[in-house]
């Protein structure tokens, strides 16, 4: 008898509890269905993986205060109060205040779309540091890539340069802790992003880094969906590992460094303040718009941030697409504003196309629920390709010749309302359209979804779709 009454007061404690949120219907329902359905179990899943945790903060207000100042001091004249492209001032103006990061002048930006180029652009780099090297990974392996990255930085700290190494622990689970406890015998500062225990019994399970950062003296930086592990280099069992990175030269990467600073501090505890972290950098020349002039704006996003930025970003950046907006990411499970973004501007006459892989790299449910997304897209008129030659893990989106946004976001709820994500949002005919001819190319390796054809596949298939879209929450 006491144990039911106990257990009826926890569930009503959190069917309270999830109401009070206040969040979007469907999310509520889920987890309402869920405790309900699994008393007790249900109630710590919720706890776990489906709290609403935004009125925490990553760091204090004041002490990102401090980072802003620091950045600003570096880059001078380099923040754009006003793009020369009009279209886009209110998307740069909304990420200014919703995330303070200003757009940044007089960048160069390389897109790499191998790994092994990526790679070995990365290490040049990082080999000539004379300061301080910071590192931020999702999966970072010990395998033969990662060892090669571990002993370049072992080497560099023993040079005097500051190196650390940031990476989130439950993506590296079996990981052994031999291969970063090498690196800190040799001086390599190195800090899981959430320890195992005792993350695991707290609402900081759910609390994971996505983002994918290299920060070389200030004046260098990566960032893209690539990571540290074989798998990126010679691909998986049914083909090659097809991705998108960035490297960066120029005023942006300052606002990398606050980003991989500020998570720094919300791990460790450590405000790491100091003025060499964000060394000056040349004023540029605003009036012209040459290679190394493209304008950049870094934008984070994470659980505990009071906006779902990098999600509010991409939906504006659609909405003002006027001529073609090309898609590519490996886990389509879009949030109700993404998919109406999309389908909205397929309707208004721009040309849409969604590249997708055609096989899936973890669970087959994932993949059967982003195409049960299918149904709203195509009679809108979006074109989905499947991507055939391997995996695509590419995370882009670009439109009109004069956007393009490159970074860790997947179009899933976890990367666009739960992980810690960063995103570049790049305003540059030139970078565009060099983005644009890659997915064209890309074409080449896919095969087009008929319409008619999905319409009338079999209803056992549609079946399973339509069910494991129910878990999207929590895919």
């Amino acid at each position: 008898m006491i144990y039911e009454i106990i257990l009826g007061l926890i569930i009503i404690g959190s069917l309270i509890l999830v109401i009070s949120e206040n969040r979007k219907p469907y999310i509520s329902m889920f987890w309402i269905i869920f405790i309900v359905l699994l008393p007790g179990v249900g109630t710590i899943f919720y706890l776990l993986l489906g709290k609403d945790y935004r009125s925490s903060r990553v760091i204090k207000s004041n002490e990102l205060a401090r980072f802003d100042t620091l950045r600003n001091k570096a880059v001078g004249n380099n923040i754009i109060a006003s793009l020369p492209n009009d279209k886009y001032n209110k998307l740069a103006s909304m990420m200014r205040h919703a995330n303070d990061t200003p757009v940044l002048g007089g960048n160069e930006v390389r897109i790499f779309t191998d790994f092994t180029p990526m790679f070995q652009s990365m290490l040049d780099d990082i080999a000539r540091a004379k300061s301080f090297v910071h590192i931020q990974f999702y999966i970072v392996e010990n395998d033969e890539v990662g060892h090669q990255l571990s002993s370049l930085l072992i080497r560099k700290a023993q040079e005097g340069v500051d190196v650390r190494l940031m990476f989130d622990s439950w993506a590296n689970l079996f990981v052994r802790s031999e291969y970063y406890d090498h690196m800190r015998r040799g001086g390599v500062k190195v800090q899981s992003f959430q320890k195992l225990l005792p993350s695991m019994f707290t609402r900081d399970v759910n609390c994971r880094t996505h983002r994918k950062i290299v920060v070389i003296d200030g004046h260098t930086g990566y960032t893209g969906g690539m990571n540290i592990a074989r798998r990126y280099r010679d691909g998986i069992n049914h083909g090659a590992w097809r991705d998108t990175h960035i490297r960066l030269h120029g005023p942006a990467v300052s606002q990398l460094e606050v980003s991989i600073l500020a998570d720094w501090r919300f791990c460790t505890k450590q405000l790491l303040d100091d003025p060499r972290f964000f060394p000056s950098i040349e004023p540029a020349d605003t009036t012209v718009q040459a290679n190394n002039q493209a304008f950049a704006q870094i934008v984070t996003s994470g659980p505990m941030d009071e906006w779902n930025t990098v999600m509010q970003g991409m939906v504006q950046a659609i909405a003002q697409s006027r001529r073609y907006l090309y898609i590519q990411t490996p886990y389509f499970l879009p949030t109700h504003p993404i998919l109406l973004a999309i389908r909205n501007a397929a309707l208004a006459g721009v040309d849409v196309r969604l590249m997708l892989p055609a096989v899936a790299d973890r669970s087959r449910i994932t993949l059967a629920a982003s195409k049960s997304y299918f149904r709203d897209l195509l009679p809108a008129g979006v074109k989905i390709y499947l991507y055939t030659k391997g995996f695509l893990h590419s995370k882009t989106m670009v439109c009109d010749d004069d956007f393009v946004t490159i970074g860790s976001t997947n179009l899933d709820p976890r990367s666009l309302e739960q992980n810690f994500e960063v995103n570049a949002f790049i305003y540059d005919e030139d970078i565009a359209r060099r983005q644009r001819d890659i997915f064209l190319d890309d074409l080449k390796e896919c095969t087009l979804v008929d319409p008619d054809k999905w319409q009338h596949r079999p209803r056992l298939q549609k079946f399973v779709q339509s069910t494991a879209r129910i878990f999207t929450p929590i895919l």
